[in-house]
């Protein structure tokens, strides 16, 4: 008789020791989405490969977003736009996107004329100079109406004339000129490449992609 009841003892201390203190099979430290969950199905953790984009989009390296649609044209583009009011250029972005670079030129209002053409160089607007920048091939986005500045003089697109990009194709940005309405914007590229681009909305912008 006494050992039958020493050994329900040993049986319920073994039950206790392999749930653990206040634990019992199959509780909150066995689910498998529970607090110990690890990588981006935790609240707060991003996607490995994520990075923003300058124009607030996903790059390619997020799996959760499709790639960016390579540029195909070598074409020149050129938008004739209606006299009015000129549209502001606010800043000049650049961001590689794998096969392709972004270059996204943030405006205040509606752009109506553009261009993007091939170079031989690049000319300061004004005097007709030329620009002390070299590469395998250059690309001249012209604005018309618009002004990089306020009305009492003031840029509005600051710093330059050239920066420094480093992408997989373009290398330099330009401020080629803020004259008589008229901003350009230069691209030294690696080499000549295809190019696309695209006027976008909310916020206004033009943007122009190059292959790399």
């Amino acid at each position: 008789m006494r050992l039958s009841r020493v050994g329900a003892i040993v049986g319920c201390l073994a039950v206790l020791v392999a749930c653990g203190p206040g634990q019992a099979p199959g509780g909150a430290g066995s689910s498998p989405g529970g607090a110990g969950t690890t990588g981006a199905g935790m609240t707060g953790a991003s996607p490995r490969g994520t990075s923003p984009s300058p124009d607030g989009t996903s790059s390619p390296t997020d799996p959760a977003s499709p790639a960016l649609p390579v540029p195909t044209n070598t074409k020149d583009v050129e938008v004739e736009g209606d006299p009015g009011e000129p549209v502001l250029v606010k800043a000049v972005r650049f961001a590689d996107h794998g096969p392709l670079d972004r270059v996204v030129i943030d405006l205040d209002g509606d752009v109506t004329g553009y261009s993007v053409r091939w170079v031989d160089e690049l000319i300061q607007d004004g005097s007709g100079e030329p620009i002390d920048v070299r590469g395998g091939a250059y690309l001249q986005v012209t604005l018309k109406p618009a002004n990089a500045h306020t009305d009492e003089g003031k840029p509005t697109w600051t710093g330059g004339p050239i920066f420094q990009a480093g992408l997989g194709n373009v290398q330099n940005v330009v401020k080629t000129g803020d004259f008589e309405g008229v901003v350009g914007i230069g691209l030294v590229l690696d080499h000549r490449a295809p190019f696309s681009v695209a006027k976008l909305t909310s916020p206004d912008r033009l943007v122009v992609d190059v292959a790399h």
